[in-house]
């Protein structure tokens, strides 16, 4: 068989991968809003809600052909792209027994090479899911942060300012 001919798989396999764009910093944890009236209930029991935005952004960007590298601090005003996103709200109303009424919303900008180039805000809502009533209020309310994270992976992809993601 001709060397050529033997290296044909690999070439295809790398052809048919998704390419990943330029990798995207993001803050590890996602700070909430200074103006955020986050009840004090959800900032002290919901406390993995920080990291799992930025979690599932990596997650759903590797999925969508997007590197997220996550940092412990981000500058705006870095050379290359990065993403800074904030918490405005995290609205936990309901329970397992009456039902769950959770929404989470954020914004975020992208800065390439210090310039601000486009910006979003999205909104999840969730009412549990599937067995809602076997499910915790920080539980629900990570659904939201998850199909957010998503939803900025998608967004990233192709980055339009004024994005309105998710159920905005």
């Amino acid at each position: 068989m001709k060397p050529m001919l033997k290296l044909l798989p690999f070439a295809l396999a790398l052809a048919s991968a998704p390419a990943l764009a330029d990798s995207v910093r993001m803050a590890a944890e996602t700070p909430y809003s200074e103006d955020a009236e986050i009840s004090e209930k959800v900032r002290s029991e919901c406390l993995k809600l920080n990291g799992q935005l930025p979690a599932y952004t990596r997650e759903f960007g590797a999925e969508f052909g997007v590197r997220v590298d996550l940092l412990d601090r981000i500058d705006t005003a870095a050379e290359g792209r990065v993403l800074e996103v904030e918490i405005l709200d995290a609205v936990s109303m309901g329970n397992a027994f009456i039902g769950h009424q959770k929404h989470s919303r954020i914004k975020g900008n992208l800065y390439e090479n210090g310039q601000l180039v486009a910006s979003f805000k999205g909104r999840r809502n969730s009412m549990g899911g599937a067995f809602a009533g076997y499910k915790g209020s920080c539980s629900v309310l990570g659904r939201t942060m998850k199909a957010l994270g998503k939803d900025i992976a998608q967004w990233l992809q192709n980055p339009t300012d004024g994005a309105r993601l998710g159920d905005m």
